[in-house]
């Protein structure tokens, strides 16, 4: 996996975000286990319960796709700052993927990025093996 390129593309999917209120802009890029690559952007809403994240953004676009496998999200914000994943997003990581080898990338740009796995950000998260 080049992390640089997921970084940029997290980078690159900010800017289709739609953030008329808090003008804060999120992108993130989620890596397949196949290889491929789903942009996500923030998406607000008037209302506001509706909004979505980027991530969530990226997950959903590639699971209607047909996409359940995943190895790595990197996430970028407007902040010049590392962005963590909000619990909504961690949680909807946790259905999807192995917390323990999943690779979560807070990307301030391309080459200042650090990276987490889904256990260390969602230490006690509750996944589908918790319905076994």
């Amino acid at each position: 996996m080049d992390i640089k390129k997921l970084a940029q593309e997290s980078i690159a999917a900010k800017e289709f975000a739609y953030t008329p209120y808090s003008h804060f802009r999120v992108g993130a890029a989620l890596l397949t286990k196949d290889g491929g690559i789903y942009r996500g952007c923030n998406i607000e809403n008037a209302a506001y319960t509706p909004t979505n994240c980027a991530e969530r953004t990226a997950f959903f676009k590639a699971v209607s796709e047909g996409k359940k496998e995943f190895t790595a999200i990197a996430i970028n914000g407007d902040a010049n700052d590392y962005l963590y994943p909000c619990g909504v997003c961690r949680q909807v990581m946790a259905e999807f993927c192995d917390p323990e080898t999943f690779q979560i990338i807070l990307a301030v740009s391309k080459d200042k990025y650090d990276v987490f796995t889904l256990r260390e950000l969602f230490p006690l998260g509750f996944g589908p093996a918790d319905l076994a």
